[in-house]
């Protein structure tokens, strides 16, 4: 499928979903969303983590930054220019501290990244205290829970259409290149800095977005709830059951993910996260290459 034929298919499928609000319940489009929403979280980590072999745990804090953007714009600016904010918010932080640790590689990274959420909720928890005198934030008059849902579906598919040109670019290419071999791609004249820093901030300008996007659902904010770690991790392990070389698999995963979550909270309100635990173990150990690698092994079955 060539892109253009790949970006049409995008925006009809979420025309297709555009329609939601009218059909479904109230519990349903809350579902509906929450599916997007990891969507776009787990594409876009997938883009840069995915190619590169960077493990990046910094998506809470992307998603946390976009919330407060919401929480300290909301009311006095449009939300339809606070979600556009917090995806911009997300994206300087990322060029700016991914210039000073995205040489380092492995566990160092990995580590690093995670600590930047616990930083900038710390920072922020400070900074309330300090200045505004609280922690917290009240959100009053939010919009609609279909506003809510259609702005969703637009970043998540704007994720999506990223993600796929991304791939289907130079930069896409270059990425590739530093996740096979970063010393033998930055000898063949790939600027390695500059495509891990791009890509790094891409990934981070779609977590801000969605969560600028999504902030409006909570009527309080605090830090604790936004810059959640499990908001992070539960990304990485969607793009990984789902495949995270590839564009469909974090995007099924999220959905099924989302779905089982769901099912398994109503189910086992005290030991869903046991029960959850258990089966991505036995996932990660049959299907080390994710949900993607069924089709291949269905296609060398076939073959």
């Amino acid at each position: 499928m060539t892109l253009r034929e790949l970006l049409g298919a995008i925006a009809a499928g979420a025309l297709a979903l555009a329609a939601l609000p009218w059909l479904a319940s109230d519990f349903l489009l809350s579902l509906a969303l929450t599916c997007l929403m990891y969507i776009g979280l787990a594409v876009t980590w997938a883009m840069f983590s995915g190619a590169t072999n960077y493990l990046s745990l910094a998506t809470s804090a992307f998603f946390g930054i976009g919330a407060y953007v919401t929480a300290w714009g909301f009311g006095s600016l449009p939300y339809a220019l606070v979600v556009p904010l917090g995806g911009l918010a997300a994206a300087a932080f990322a060029a700016l501290v991914g210039a000073g640790i995205l040489h380092l590689r492995g566990a160092y990274f990995a580590v690093l990244t995670f600590g930047l959420g616990e930083l900038v909720r710390h920072a922020i928890t400070y900074s309330e205290k300090t200045y505004a005198h609280t922690v917290g934030r009240v959100l009053q008059d939010a919009p609609e829970s279909s506003v809510v849902y259609w702005t969703v579906l637009l970043v998540a598919a704007a994720a999506v259409a990223a993600c796929a040109a991304v791939r289907a670019s130079r930069l896409g290419l270059a990425l590739a290149g530093i996740g096979a071999d970063e010393e033998r791609a930055q000898t063949l004249g790939v600027d390695t800095r500059a495509a891990k820093i791009t890509a790094f901030a891409i990934a981070a300008f779609f977590a801000g977005a969605l969560g600028a996007a999504v902030a409006v659902r909570w009527t309080y904010i605090e830090p604790a709830s936004v810059f959640n770690p499990f908001i992070g991790f539960q990304t990485v392990l969607i793009a990984m059951i789902g495949g995270a070389q590839t564009l469909a698999g974090p995007m099924i995963s999220a959905v099924v993910f989302s779905l089982l979550t769901e099912l398994l909270r109503l189910q086992f309100p005290y030991a869903y996260l046991i029960v959850l635990g258990v089966l991505l173990i036995v996932l990660v150990l049959y299907l080390p290459g994710g949900l993607a690698s069924l089709v291949g092994r269905w296609r060398r079955v076939r073959a």
